[in-house]
């Protein structure tokens, strides 16, 4: 199908609804890298004009990649709820924002249709959204998940431990675990990025943590960030394991290049099913995902980047995960290029996972060739504070030694809590108050006043 649209003495065609997603995407350095971006500000308007008028129900009927191709357009089509779907079917994508934005919507509302949302009319939305918008709706919408604590309430804002090292040693780690469990981080996960995928080193950071957790009865959960096979051959070794683990994204063959298939996830989410390892619920499941991934691997199938991303949140719907976040600024310029795309490309992805039912998290993050700094991040920590963004990481010094790029630290989490009255999961911070490192009213303690993580 055609679309046409005109903008002052300018005529614009585009030949199917993939063109007309990626030309009315707010401006990346990763889709004009790979020739699918608005050539102009007027057919970016254009497509923004055809996309806003374009039913919701028309993104059932035109594939943007053949089922027949692809193993996650197939699972869109499968896991599409039709009665969901219904109330708003009649909405062209214009009509959805205003439903979305309107008072009378609130997150109950949303959470009953998303199930009948695809990832293109999400991501269609999400083109035609100010920030302002994109802000609005997702600080609607709470997606709760219960492991070991509960992640997601309202007024609660959580953070990943990474407290990685260059080397994988050990006391290195733990000198900066217990650094991040003196500042209240790590309520989310203790999650660390290993140097080696082999299973010998991810089981023995996976021993260490599980000592560390149990010893000092600690309401969270560990993940060593390997690939999911690595972490299928320990669980056959009965490992210790809380949380599988994968990056993930919207195609199939971004996926193969990752080394896994639907089929592997699956094998991995029945055999966390067996673990039982949750004391207060069963989501178990970590995923990791970044505009610009399928690009990277040339697997887009001519989908822009952030269309790509959020068909990568489908995969992470079926397997009902405890924790979802957007590595945001970690690919580099070659996909955004500043700190004006890193902001906007994280409040899209939060706003479009949250719109998808998925507890979405961010890695407030840039690499260092790109032209952004840590002014660019606190903008984006607060933005997404507002929003009501899941969690965050915390890393020692807000650079990650072994990943080589810049995050946030153990001190931004502080920040966003006293400026916005947050607390951490309701488990973690009585634990806080139980190890004497925490206030009642959520103030930090000195570590001179007698904490018992000192006597490690």
């Amino acid at each position: 199908m055609v679309y046409q649209h005109s903008v002052g003495n300018f005529n614009f065609s585009f030949p199917d609804l993939k063109t007309v997603l990626a030309k009315a995407s707010p401006e990346k350095s990763g889709d004009q890298m790979a020739g699918l971006a608005a050539t102009s500000e007027q057919e970016r308007i254009a497509a923004k004009l055809v996309l806003a008028d374009i039913p919701l129900k028309q993104f059932l009927n035109e594939e943007i990649i053949s089922s027949e191709i692809d193993a996650v357009s197939r699972l869109i089509q499968e896991s599409f709820d039709a009665k969901a779907f219904r109330p708003i079917s009649h909405l062209t994508v214009g009509g959805f924002r205003d439903w979305l934005l309107s008072y009378e919507t609130d997150g109950e509302k949303i959470k009953e249709i998303s199930p009948g949302l695809t990832p293109e009319m999400v991501a269609a939305v999400s083109k035609i959204m100010a920030n302002q918008d994109l802000i609005l709706v997702a600080s609607k919408i709470r997606v709760i998940t219960k492991f070991r604590n509960t992640l997601g309430l309202k007024g609660h804002f959580s953070t990943r431990l990474q407290p990685n090292h260059a080397t994988d040693d050990a006391k290195g780690i733990m000198a900066s675990t217990i650094d991040g469990l003196l500042y209240g981080v790590g309520d989310a996960v203790i999650g660390i990025n290993p140097v080696s995928d082999s299973a010998e080193t991810t089981l023995r950071l996976l021993e260490m943590l599980e000592k560390l957790r149990l010893q000092y009865e600690i309401p969270t959960q560990s993940c060593i960030l390997s690939h999911v096979t690595t972490t299928l051959e320990l669980i056959a070794r009965k490992a210790p394991v809380d949380l599988i683990f994968q990056s993930i994204g919207g195609t199939e063959a971004t996926n193969s290049s990752f080394g896994f298939s639907l089929n592997t996830l699956e094998e991995a989410y029945q055999a966390g099913k067996e673990l039982n390892r949750g004391s207060i619920g069963d989501n178990f499941m970590y995923f990791e995902t970044g505009q610009g991934s399928a690009h990277s691997a040339n697997a887009h199938n001519g989908v822009d980047q952030q269309t790509c991303e959020v068909r990568a949140y489908a995969v992470a719907r079926k397997f009902k995960p405890l924790l979802v976040n957007t590595v945001v600024g970690f690919i580099g310029p070659e996909y955004l290029y500043d700190g004006k795309q890193v902001i906007r490309a994280g409040l899209e992805d939060h706003f479009c996972g949250k719109l998808m039912g998925l507890p979405m998290g961010c890695d407030i993050c840039y690499t260092n060739h790109i032209e952004a700094d840590q002014d660019d991040m606190d903008n984006l920590l607060t933005l997404l504070g507002v929003a009501g963004c899941n969690f965050i990481m915390g890393i020692p010094g807000a650079d990650d030694v072994m990943l080589n790029y810049q995050s946030t630290s153990f001190h931004d989490q502080l920040y966003i809590r006293q400026v916005l009255g947050l607390k951490r999961a309701p488990e973690f911070d009585e634990w806080l108050i139980k190890m004497n490192l925490m206030e009642s009213s959520g103030k930090m303690l000195d570590i001179s006043s007698g904490s018992k993580l000192l006597n490690l």
